[in-house]
């Protein structure tokens, strides 16, 4: 969806020339994790069992950005009398709020100081409640009660779910069919980045949630400490898709997950700070073990024009949403994003962090399949954006007084997927992140015509299942990489049954492409890639993602010159 509130960028600055209106939120990057008391040896100390768990399934190490911020650095800096707002490990840095920005200058001069990005504030816009709910959801918002007595029934005796209205945003994506497996979401957990989950601890969508104790927790990275409860109701509609049970009424696509309800956007703000909210946020999710997030959240345009991203920013790897949300792939976790909503608008292109590289952007359709015009565009040439479609406009959702009503835009296609995603998992649980969104990738409607409005389509779950139910294997065995270490340059050797596009990326830690190539094969045979000359990249862990119509890989590569 189009950005919750409009907000402004953050920028690496010349801390002589603040403007004038002095800005009170800070990042200050460190520069390094030196004399850390963390050790990667020890990664229960930071690291929750599940976090740990998800790793060692899937092959990926734990690295120097797993360690948490230097609590010394840390502590030097707010001898200043800053307030620490959120922290980021794989920033290495923390987000201060400072009443005297003078103060600013002598932080920098601390030798482990990297860099300090300020937030330019112009206005600060307060929204009335209505108009917070046309802002979060820009646009087509429609939010109409439905009479469940005048609905079409959607109840499915095979899978004990009467769906009610809400039948149809599950039917699209033979979710139902999934249900009727047995695989419901349990046993996955779900992390849902947004601006508040209002009345999530009171109403009747959420009763079964709360009786199970499906709700893991919540934390708030705007306000620390504060109640996300009390906050705006645009987390809680999204939630309502994926955990909501009102019998005849509306039900979720994972319904038996587990969640963290996790805020990160203020919408009543226009910072760019919420994007540095929104990696803190996706680190907890790591850290406490989530497996799948999903962000109904976009960052695109702002009120200061010269500090506005660009379409071509939406590379897959520049914004700072984007970069965390690459990083959160690398760790395990799939990672579900809205496209946008900005089809027919100006701006149209997808928004941050749906442009990452392994991030699952999700479009919206209507009722009948069809691409609703708002959902924005991405891109059909070496990359596909957005990845997959499913049901927005509108889709079914809670509203804040217990009944039902109807709400568009792609943050809420996102969750349906992100729940049926979380179903899907559950029924190959030892699959990797990358290999489970493949398979649904390929299950789309369009998987043989791929395009940018819609990408590889609406995804079949039901396929999707048969592909990873291939001897409950991998769909082929990962691809070879020698040697690692490297120092100057390595070989992949893989198998590959068709003739495809192959894409190569290197990842640094910060989330950052540091190098891609693409290459293809003729043919279904044995091949050997090797990448060109690299002695001039930095020395470090790298994540290298391979992506063809058959071939996938996500895994930890050193370079090391020594």
């Amino acid at each position: 969806m189009k950005k919750i509130a409009i907000i402004l960028i953050l920028a690496g600055v010349s801390l002589s020339t603040l403007a004038q209106v002095a800005p009170q939120k800070y990042f200050i990057e460190f520069m390094d994790k030196t004399n850390s008391i963390y050790s990667i040896n020890s990664p229960a100390q930071f690291l929750s069992y599940r976090a740990i768990e998800r790793r060692q399934r899937q092959g990926i190490p734990i690295v120097q950005n797993d360690l948490p911020v230097n609590q010394s650095y840390i502590n030097r800096v707010k001898q200043y009398s800053v307030t620490e707002l959120t922290r980021s490990k794989w920033f290495n840095g923390i987000t201060i709020y400072c009443l005297n920005p003078s103060i600013i200058d002598s932080i920098l001069k601390f030798p482990f100081v990297k860099r300090i990005y300020k937030s330019s504030e112009v206005d600060r816009v307060k929204h009335s409640k209505s108009d917070d709910k046309f802002m979060l959801d820009e646009v087509m918002l429609q939010y109409n009660s439905f009479s469940p007595a005048s609905s079409k029934s959607g109840y499915n005796g095979n899978t004990g779910y009467d769906y009610g209205v809400s039948y149809n945003q599950i039917h699209m994506l033979n979710g139902d069919s999934l249900h009727k497996l047995g695989y419901k979401g349990e046993g996955m957990v779900i992390a849902v980045l947004d601006a508040g989950f209002r009345y999530v601890d009171i109403l009747p969508a959420f009763d079964s949630l709360r009786l199970n104790n499906q709700i893991l927790g919540t934390r708030d990275f705007v306000s620390p400490g504060n109640n996300v409860y009390h906050e705006n109701e645009h987390g809680m509609e999204v939630l309502s898709t994926m955990g909501g049970n009102i019998p005849g009424q509306l039900v979720g696509t994972a319904p038996k997950a587990s969640y963290w309800l996790l805020r990160s956007e203020d919408s009543n703000s226009e910072f760019l700070i919420e994007e540095y909210n929104w990696v803190a946020a996706a680190e907890f999710a790591d850290s406490a073990g989530a497996d799948i997030i999903n962000s109904s959240l976009g960052y695109t345009e702002f009120n200061d024009a010269a500090q506005n991203h660009t379409c071509s920013d939406m590379n897959g790897h520049t914004t700072p949403a984007t970069r965390g949300a690459n990083i959160a792939a690398s760790k395990g976790m799939i990672v579900v994003c809205s496209a946008g909503n900005s089809g027919d608008k100006p701006w149209k292109c997808i928004s941050s962090p749906a442009d990452g590289l392994g991030v699952l952007a999700v479009a919206a359709v209507n009722a009948s399949g069809i691409r609703a015009g708002f959902s924005s565009v991405g891109e059909a040439t070496l990359r596909i954006k957005p990845n997959i479609a499913a049901q927005g406009a509108p889709a079914v959702v809670s509203s804040t007084n217990g009944t039902i009503m109807s709400a568009s835009g792609t943050s809420f296609s996102s969750p349906v997927i992100a729940g049926m995603t979380a179903c899907l998992w559950q029924a190959a649980p030892t699959w990797s992140n990358l290999s489970i969104t493949r398979a649904i990738e390929l299950s789309g409607n369009q998987v043989s015509h791929p395009d940018s409005l819609l990408g590889y389509g609406i995804p079949d779950f039901i396929k999707a299942m048969q592909h990873v139910n291939i001897d409950k294997k991998e769909i082929v065995p990962a691809p070879n990489i020698y040697p690692n270490p490297f120092a100057t340059t390595f070989t992949l050797s893989l198998n590959a049954k068709t003739a495809q596009k192959i894409d190569l990326y290197l990842i640094d830690n910060l989330g950052l492409v540091a190098f891609y190539m693409h290459t293809k094969t003729e043919g279904a045979g044995d091949y050997k890639i090797t990448v060109p000359d690299l002695s001039s990249l930095p020395n470090g862990n790298y994540l290298i993602k391979v992506v063809g119509q058959d071939l996938l890989l996500n895994k930890m590569i050193i370079k090391c010159n020594n």
